[in-house]
Formats: C-alpha cells, structure tokens, sequence
C-alpha cells in the first residue's frame, strides 16, 4: 500500500504522453560498442541532453503548464530550481504567454542562469538550503499570486517526466534494467511508474552522489530522511526526496546505488571520450553506476537515462578536479 498519496494512473502518463508530444523531442537512443565491452552488457542511453532546454525537464514543465487554466497563466508561474527545471518552467511559460519567476540558489551554475534569463524568466536569487528555497517562493507567491509548480513534489510533473521511460521501452521494449538520477525522486518516481505499466519485468535501479543520498538513507530507515550536505558537483541532484515520491520509490525500486565524486567525474569523462557527446555530472552517475555494478550486470541489457547536458565549459570536473 502506497501511503495517503493517490499514485498516477496509466491512463494519466497516456494522457501527459499525448499532451506534450507536439511540443518536446523524442530524443535518440544511442549505445557504444567500446563502453559495451568495458561493462560486459549492452547499454543503451537514453539521451535526454539532447532534449529541449538540453535536459528531461521540459516534459515535467510542459506538462504542468498545458494544465493551468487562464487565470493561473495570467497570473504567472514560480518554481525554485538549481538550473534545469528553472530552463524548463521557463521555457515553456514563455511558449504559452506566461510570466516566469526562477528562484535560484546563489550557486547555481553560470549557463544555467544565463539560459533562463534568455528564455525571459525573472531570477530571484536566495540561499543554498531547502528552506531558503521555499522562503523565497512563499515571498513571491505573497507579491504575485503567482502560480507554484513544485520541481518535483507534483504529479504533473512525474507524469511528465514518466514519459522518458515510456518512450525508452517503447523503443527498447527488453530491458533488463533502466538506472536513473535521484535527487527529489521526481524522474525515478516516473521511471518507477511508466515501468510498472508498460514492462514490469524491466528493473528499475536509482543512483545518487554518496554526499546527498537521502533515497539510500530512506529506503534502509524506511521512513523519510533530509541530506545533511549539498557538497556535490550534480548540481541536479542536490534536492531532498517528498513524502510523494519517496512513497513510489520505497514501493517500486528495485536497488539504489550510491557513488562517489570521483567515481562521477571519471564516468563524466568516459562519456565524453568514448560516445562524444556532452553529458552534465548528473548524467554521469547513471554510468558510474554501471561500472560499480559491472559484475552484477554482466551480459544484461541495460537502459540508462541521461537526464541533461548542461555543463560550464569554463569549469569541467575532470580538468578542475583531481581524482
């Protein structure tokens, strides 16, 4: 039994599917014969870099906005993000003629905070904590009657980000497993779902930096834990879990794998090298994983969501970083 939380329903990703089609990529899915045999499996990575704001973000966001109705559009949205979700919510209020409001961290990575300015969003900046987030939000919300879509804490946004995985086994219909990003759960928890529905024989295995590994904290107490750091170069990943999502995952997971910074930027660079394209250091934890687990996933066939390509170019891990 999965808590007080009504759980979304097939028919609610079918419907996010359907609803946000015309408006996001389907983004490719592309495998490396060199990365293949380094793990002894088949790996196949779906390339949510290539998405629409360079990250899976744009799903979730479009989803929730397409459901406002005129007063809530009129009025505006908010959100708090540390980059992607904020590009995301960003974007497409500017796509539906809506008024934006970013909350930031004060840390937040340069381009991320250039690419919400450009897509038009107004930035207000706070701390680096959680409740520094929602201070901020709860001022602006005081001011603007702006509408809040929460980064993850939403259904709209899980069945939004649902979609990946749908779209995933719909091409790869075989997984064995699909490893995703944790950070507050709100693709995991989707990933989870769309699982479930769609081929509940593929596993589902989340990862998180070991510095904010509130889900592994959670699932081994068994009830809700908070990260006690945000000391973590996946940005993306820095959120603690909600009641919502923590209750999909404790009930729908099939293993979370913690990784170390090093281990991170070391997958960060393999991607680089050996598939040429641009993956962000939450990305990387998904192959960090896999070469953790090499021996348990030997000879599966393994999905693997790459969940953005947003990175500073002027402060890459494995040239600022030693390891």
């Amino acid at each position: 039994m999965i808590s007080s939380f009504k759980v979304p329903s097939i028919r609610d990703i079918v419907s996010s599917s359907n609803r946000i089609q015309q408006y996001i990529h389907k983004t490719p899915v592309l495998t490396s014969t060199s990365i293949n045999e380094l793990i002894g499996a088949s790996l196949y990575f779906k390339c949510e870099n290539y998405q629409k704001v360079g990250a899976f973000k744009i799903r979730g966001a479009t989803n929730a906005i397409l459901q406002l109705n005129d007063k809530e559009k009129t009025n505006g949205v908010v959100t708090h993000s540390s980059g992607n979700h904020g590009q995301a919510i960003a974007l497409a209020a500017k796509w539906f003629n809506s008024k934006a409001y970013i909350i930031m961290p004060e840390n937040s990575a340069k381009p991320k905070i250039e690419a919400i300015r450009g897509y038009g969003a107004e930035i207000i900046f706070c701390g680096p904590t959680q409740r520094d987030r929602e201070v901020t939000v709860e001022n602006l919300i005081t001011k603007t009657n702006a509408h809040f879509i929460h980064p993850y804490d939403d259904d709209r946004i899980i069945c939004g980000q649902a979609t990946a995985a749908k779209e995933f086994m719909e091409e790869m219909p075989d997984l064995d497993y699909i490893i995703a990003p944790i950070g507050g759960g709100g693709l995991i928890s989707g990933t989870i779902l769309s699982a479930q529905y769609f081929n509940p024989k593929t596993k589902i295995i989340g990862v998180e930096p070991q510095e904010v590994d509130d889900a592994y904290q959670s699932l081994k107490a068994g009830v809700l834990q908070k990260n006690g750091t945000i000391n973590t170069l996946a940005d993306g990943l820095r959120a603690s879990l909600s009641e919502r999502t923590f209750s999909i995952i404790k009930n729908g997971i099939h293993e979370i794998i913690t990784i170390s910074e090093a281990e991170m930027i070391k997958a960060m660079r393999l991607v680089w090298e050996r598939m040429k394209i641009i993956i962000e250091p939450s990305s990387a934890t998904v192959m960090a994983a896999a070469l953790k687990q090499k021996e348990k996933l030997k000879g599966k066939k393994i999905g693997l969501i790459i969940t953005g390509g947003n990175v500073d170019l002027e402060a890459l891990p494995f040239t600022t970083h030693s390891y």
